[in-house]
């Protein structure tokens, strides 16, 4: 029955105040599910739908809303109500929308919230955003050392409807000073269940994967990743264990990180909302900054162009037949550079210590494509019956055009990085702006040198 509900039957139970069926609604199918079921529901109606289920389904239903209809629900309903589902989301979860929720509701929610909650996201808000702290849930399994396989066993079922998951036991001190010792991987426990005597010291690893409370977000996805990690500890200067950063949270940070790099590789400011949720006025400004600069590059190809009159060049008509395929060479194997070397950056495949490599493993790339593309236009320009001579510039311009491309992309996204700055910022099109200049230097010099008399 309920795979067959459609918005008018949503809205008939409502309306009824069916409380059984409306039960059974949010609790038969998954809570990602049943959300995309209420999509075409207003706010007002979601929320009266979820309160006729129990407080878990109703906080994994409204987790999967948009984060819209998440912030709208929080400014306009009944405060207690709120306030109920806020303190049984997961912590990061929670502060994640507080965080996007006007300071005035924020103030008048905090209050209903049990003490231990509203210390936590205190205590969560006042990291930086981006940050470990920002990121982490402070619900983990935490256990000492001391205890066997079979207490731990007991421990662990006694914490787990409270905790966000327990792929891997965090085992601290026992002196309440919380500092870190060791972890066990839940694997690890079942395994030693036919040795319930042993000790957790005995069993966890001392080799730990962890994090500071203030690394930035993308050096802990990039280190989750490398491990191979469900979970990573955050810890602070002293080694107490402050929480962990579950793998959720770093799939939501990759998402977030390739968006903006491939906003910024394609010259678009990076966007805080998405797209069809942003206004048009800022909409317009994100990307018409960037175009005003790249307008500016292209003047500057205009003004290179004018330096060069028929007074240094008696063979200008026919050079400009050639100009679009030099530039856009040139362009496009920077582009291609730049976006491999940025690429590779954001993966931690490459970093400053590369740099040589970098630059040598691109400089034989560019010479072979260079050379490669160089071959083909002269064959071209041969069969379009120009001189010898006059053929000879295009595959000199497109070896050194196509070089210097090649350089300049992957160079520069280096550079970036060097001086403190995204190398995304070093987007495509402003490498293609560069190269267009260098490319008209580099093609009109050539043809100078080759074809004065």
């Amino acid at each position: 029955m309920i795979n067959t509900l459609y918005l008018p039957e949503l809205r008939e139970l409502l309306d009824e105040d069916n409380d059984a069926e409306l039960a059974e609604f949010c609790t038969a199918l998954h809570p990602a599910r049943t959300a995309d079921f209420m999509e075409g529901l207003t706010t007002d109606e979601r929320w009266s739908v979820l309160q006729h289920a129990d407080i878990e389904s109703r906080v994994g239903i409204f987790s999967y809303f948009d984060r819209e209809c998440q912030v709208d629900a929080v400014g306009s309903q009944d405060r207690r109500e709120v306030a109920e589902v806020i303190a049984a989301m997961p912590p990061d979860d929670r502060v994640d929308l507080l965080n996007d929720v006007e300071s005035q509701v924020v103030s008048e929610l905090l209050p209903l919230l049990p003490a231990v909650e509203r210390r936590d996201i205190l205590r969560l808000r006042a990291y930086p955003e981006e940050s470990a702290g920002a990121l982490m849930t402070t619900e983990f399994a935490e256990l000492s050392e001391n205890l066997s396989v079979k207490e731990a066993i007991d421990e662990i079922g006694r914490q787990a409807r409270e905790l966000e998951t327990i792929s891997y036991l965090y085992i601290v001190d026992d002196d309440q000073s919380d500092q870190l010792r060791g972890v066990i991987s839940a694997r690890q426990l079942i395994s030693a269940v036919a040795r319930p005597e042993i000790t957790l010291g005995q069993l966890m690893e001392r080799d730990l994967v962890t994090v500071n409370v203030l690394d930035d977000q993308e050096e802990i996805a990039n280190k989750v990743a490398h491990f191979d990690l469900l979970a990573i500890p955050v810890i602070d200067d002293d080694r107490r264990m402050l929480g962990i950063i579950t793998h959720d949270d770093i799939i939501d940070v990759f998402r977030e990180e390739a968006t903006e790099d491939a906003h910024r590789i394609a010259g678009v400011d990076p966007l805080e909302q998405s797209y069809l949720e942003t206004g048009i006025f800022t909409l317009t400004w994100k990307r018409g900054v960037w175009l005003i600069v790249l307008f500016v590059g292209a003047l500057l190809t205009a003004f290179a162009l004018t330096y060069y009159d028929e007074n240094h060049l008696q063979w200008w008509s026919w050079l400009v037949v050639f100009i679009p395929l030099v530039i856009s060479s040139g362009g496009n194997s920077g582009n291609q550079s730049a976006t491999l070397i940025i690429t590779a950056m954001v993966t931690g495949d490459v970093t400053l210590r590369n740099w040589y490599q970098v630059i040598r493993r691109e400089l034989f790339v560019g010479l072979m494509l260079g050379g490669g593309l160089g071959t083909i236009g002269f064959v071209a320009a041969l069969a379009m019956n120009y001189s010898l001579l006059q053929s000879a510039v295009l595959p000199i311009t497109l070896l050194l055009v196509v070089v210097s491309g090649t350089l300049l992309g992957a160079s520069l996204p280096l550079i970036f990085k060097r001086l403190g700055l995204d190398p995304a910022l070093m987007s495509n099109p402003f490498v293609a702006g560069i190269i267009d200049i260098l490319g008209i230097v580099i093609y009109m010099s050539v043809a100078a040198c080759l074809l004065s008399r």
